[in-house]
């Protein structure tokens, strides 16, 4: 049985659809929500041959003219280089305003194409096909895109909801293990700002969503699309409420950019929650213990303060002041009151003075550090 959740977005909504064999459906689903004279299907070069290859031959075999381009895997890819390479390869192939994107694969590829079908011709649809958790739970859901730059992760993009998003669990069997665990960071943040019952409820089903069963995977990915459908709803544009997403991202894109990327976005968020909650504690904003059960969780997926690489503490410092989440020219962090609950004193995200970023960060980077 498919689940539908209607999102947000400027102008119109758009629908999540989850589901196992949702692939198989794709043709009468481009039908409803995209139909088009041409589509260009954009996936990474490891996507490609197991799912994208695939759907552009059901495109075929169903009378649409299809294409698929590809570019390396990695989050090193998510560059404006290949955004032009793929630009200018449909220019090439003569695709017009008649044309829809097709992202597959996970958030690298759901950004990079989706800042595409953004910019291409001023604008094409975009449907957003997820093949990893993060993706589903977290990337293809809200409608940003765009590419990372030297200075930073995302600095160059654009609000840009799809026409639909298509999450089929059966995906997921392909997913090596440690992406299995990285994606599902995301969902637990889901639960830690908005829902404690469903914080509970990841935890309890660890085991399942880690083996990708699919019953389970799909009413995980359900309930995050939910949660992070109604944040997205009530704020597309990231005005204000919108900003508790963020929640473990500050200090997690400048883990990820000091590690030039080879540091996974899930393993980065998963140490920016933990970091992030004792800001709050330390500034007696979140309740004592948030940190440890929020650091016990994340355990249970294998990742934490204790899977981060060596990191210089200034070189993440650095980063955070370029950070997109920056105001002023200085970082905010969004804090817990307590697992479940966002704390709000006047706006969802706050500044935390600086010497006391640095103290957390050295205290807790000292023994991996490489000064």
């Amino acid at each position: 049985m498919t689940i539908k959740i209607d999102i947000g977005a400027p102008g119109e909504s758009y629908p999540a659809l989850i589901g196992a064999g949702l692939l198989e459906q794709l043709p009468h689903i481009l039908d409803e929500y995209a139909p088009s004279y041409r589509y260009a299907v954009i996936s990474d070069d490891r996507v490609g041959p197991l799912y994208a290859r695939a759907l552009v031959e059901r495109c075929r075999s169903s009378g649409k003219k299809a294409e698929l381009y590809s570019f390396p895997a990695g989050e090193i890819s998510k560059s404006r280089k290949n955004w032009s390479k793929l630009t200018d390869g449909l220019l090439d192939a003569g695709y017009g305003r008649d044309t829809s994107i097709i992202a597959v694969g996970g958030g690298v590829a759901g950004d990079l194409a989706g800042f595409v079908a953004a910019t291409f011709l001023r604008g094409v649809p975009l449907v957003q096909v997820p093949t990893t958790y993060l993706a589903m739970i977290d990337a293809a859901i809200g409608g940003k895109v765009g590419v990372d730059t030297r200075a930073g992760k995302n600095l160059v993009g654009a609000f840009y909801p799809p026409k639909c998003v298509i999450a089929d669990p059966n995906v997921l069997a392909t997913l090596p293990d440690d992406q299995r665990s990285a994606g599902l960071v995301e969902a637990f943040k889901h639960g830690a700002i908005l829902d404690a019952e469903y914080y509970d409820d990841l935890r309890s089903n660890v085991g399942l969503l880690l083996s990708a069963d699919p019953e389970a995977v799909k009413v995980a990915v359900a309930n995050s699309i939910r949660l992070k459908g109604e944040v997205v709803t009530q704020d597309e544009l990231e005005d204000g409420y919108r900003q508790i997403l963020n929640f473990g991202h500050t200090l997690g894109h400048a883990f990820e950019a000091a590690s030039s990327y080879s540091l996974g976005h899930g393993a980065a968020v998963a140490a920016g929650m933990v970091m992030e909650a004792e800001l709050g504690e330390r500034l007696e904003v979140t309740e004592s213990g948030t940190t440890k059960a929020l650091s016990s969780g994340l355990e249970d997926l294998g990742l934490g303060l204790e899977t981060l690489p060596e990191l210089d503490p200034e070189l993440v410092m650095s980063f955070l002041n370029s950070d997109k989440k920056t105001r002023l020219g200085r970082p905010h962090y969004v804090l817990l009151r307590r697992v479940g609950e966002v704390e709000d004193a006047g706006g969802w995200s706050r500044e935390v003075p600086e010497s006391l970023v640095r103290e957390i960060i050295y205290s807790l980077l000292a023994p991996k550090s490489l000064i």
